[in-house]
């Protein structure tokens, strides 16, 4: 049965149809090396192609076993300049008309490598900072300790460090002591002492767009073709985008590793996040907002950091008995798989998206409905509030729900609309009662009481800011319907107020992912509201 109703367009699905690497090489000296391999995915480039383009090579400190040093060809490793962005490419193209070095360095190269859309791209320069404000005139210096640019380009912040800078950071920070390695020139060494600094050797890549050379000093492009990564929460969240799987002696030493995260200091009572609990929630928005959510939370549930992140969500996979290794899906991991088929590295959502699917699962875990009653939520949640709306359209859905999902009661006989709407309301009472418990100590440390074998955990990493910005997306169904409010139509994303965390749209995705989950498109059929 096809529905057609003025505004109220989902789907993608729901247009509404109704409606590690190893970062020590001998040069890093790092005591937590883990390794990851892939039979998954691998890079389209062989040993021999690597072979065949490189140009010069030494050894980085006249170690036999040390990483040899490669100079690439970025034509035979198939990166062209269409797939650097337009404001990177002008900013590119202004240092080097002035005469200066300019490279492109960290993650982008790997993921250009990779034919993957980088997040962002970062640029590093022979010039100074004071250089580089003085040739653009939209451009200021931030950060005290270590400052960089911000180049402001149609809209796009381009972030360029300068080498010299760098430099001054690596030797502040440097504990033991090195010296230029036989064979390279001043140049060799100015980057490779930069490269020296980034987290893993597959983000210690960097790229002269001009001179068409990729320079590889840690061995990166090897351990990419290896899929070697390291550290606990950054190497697992680029396992997650990259589909890389650790090895057995990686998988020991992550669980081994992962109590680290419980010497974290508490949150304090006025809710003021201390930086390492910022770290861990940026660290899960990169996880979870980019469009890798579902094998995130996966990997995060194998290796024994869900209970420690995320005790609420932990206790739930125990409860539905979901193994560590488990390939099976759950409502949890179905939300989080709906919310990837909407996002990409460069398409992210704003945290707010992702903790709000976390409370509502959690509320719906906690207290099964009928599905009758979630439909008509979310559909409240597209329309600002409008229950009466919302519950017209929910009785006009024919399609079946996903009978698998153990917080969904079976249909039952819910006759007058004045009940559905109460239903309605407590749901998303719920959800906010939910989104509560997350952000409260006691209530996160005894998520795990029952089970008596899990790590002792009470890491509050949500802030009283993103609390507020989430619960509302849930207040309207609450409150009733927002004076003036006007459903968007059409199914259409503006990714831009999506990232931005701007509420309309937020709950526009959110009643999407919600909808598409419960009522998943059935094969060969496609009816819209």
């Amino acid at each position: 049965m096809a529905i057609s109703v003025q505004g109220f367009a989902y789907r993608t699905h729901l247009t509404f149809r109704l409606p590690l690497v190893s970062c020590a090489h001998k040069v890093r000296r790092s005591s937590s090396v883990a390794a990851v391999v892939s039979p998954v995915e691998s890079l389209s480039i062989s040993k021999q192609e690597i072979k065949h383009s490189k140009t010069s090579s030494v050894k980085s400190n006249g170690d036999s076993k040390a990483p040899e040093w490669k100079k690439l060809s970025s034509k035979d490793l198939g990166i062209k300049t269409s797939m650097i962005g337009k404001p990177t490419r002008m900013v590119l193209n202004g240092l080097r008309k002035k005469g200066y070095e300019v490279y492109l360095v960290g993650g982008c190269v790997r993921d250009l490598i990779l034919k993957r859309i980088p997040k962002d791209f970062d640029i590093i320069t022979s010039a100074e900072l004071k250089e580089v404000l003085r040739t653009f005139s939209r451009c200021e210096v931030v950060g005290r300790r270590f400052p960089i640019c911000h180049v402001h380009v149609d809209g796009t912040i381009i972030e360029v460090s300068s080498f010299s800078t760098c430099g001054r950071k690596y030797v502040r920070n440097s504990n033991f002591g090195f010296r230029k390695p036989r064979g390279c020139n001043e140049d060799d060494f100015i980057r490779w002492r930069n490269c020296l600094q980034r987290d893993f050797t597959i983000n210690g890549l960097m790229f002269d767009p001009f001179a068409k050379v990729v320079y590889d000093y840690l061995g990166g492009l090897e351990d990419m073709e290896k899929a070697k990564v390291s550290r606990i929460l950054r190497g697992m969240r680029i396992a997650a985008r990259l589909g890389f799987h650790f090895s057995r002696e990686t998988a020991r030493s992550m669980k081994e590793l992962s109590s680290l995260l419980l010497r974290l200091d508490r949150v304090s009572k006025f809710w003021s996040i201390r930086p390492s609990h910022g770290r861990i929630l940026m660290e899960l928005n990169y996880m979870l907002a980019y469009g890798s959510a579902e094998a995130s939370l996966r990997l995060l549930w194998k290796f024994g950091l869900l209970e420690i992140l995320l005790p609420l969500q932990a206790a739930y996979f125990v409860s539905q008995g979901f193994r560590r290794r488990d390939t099976r899906s759950n409502m949890l991991v179905s939300l989080f798989s709906s919310l990837d088929r909407l996002l990409a590295p460069d398409r992210p959502c704003h945290s707010s998206l992702w903790v709000c699917l976390l409370a509502f699962h959690k509320a719906l875990a906690d207290h099964p409905r009928d599905p009758l009653v979630v439909a008509a939520f979310s559909i409240a949640v597209h329309c600002g509030g409008s229950l009466s709306e919302a519950v017209n359209i929910a009785r006009r859905i024919s399609e079946p729900h996903d009978a698998s999902f153990n917080e969904l009661l079976e249909p039952g006989s819910i006759d007058s609309d004045a009940t559905l709407i109460g239903e309605v309301i407590d749901l998303a009472a719920s959800a906010k009662d939910a989104l509560d418990k997350m952000t409260d100590e006691h209530s996160v440390s005894q998520a795990m009481r029952a089970y008596p074998q899990a790590p002792y955990s009470d890491l509050v990493f949500i802030s009283l800011a993103l609390h507020e910005k989430a619960g509302m997306i849930f207040h309207c169904v609450r409150k009733g319907k927002e004076k003036g409010f006007v459903p968007k139509g059409g199914s259409k994303i503006n990714y831009e107020s999506l990232a931005l965390g701007r509420l309309s749209e937020v709950r526009h995705v959110f009643a999407r992912i919600v909808f598409d989950t419960v009522y998943p498109l059935q094969p060969n059929k496609e009816t819209t509201l």
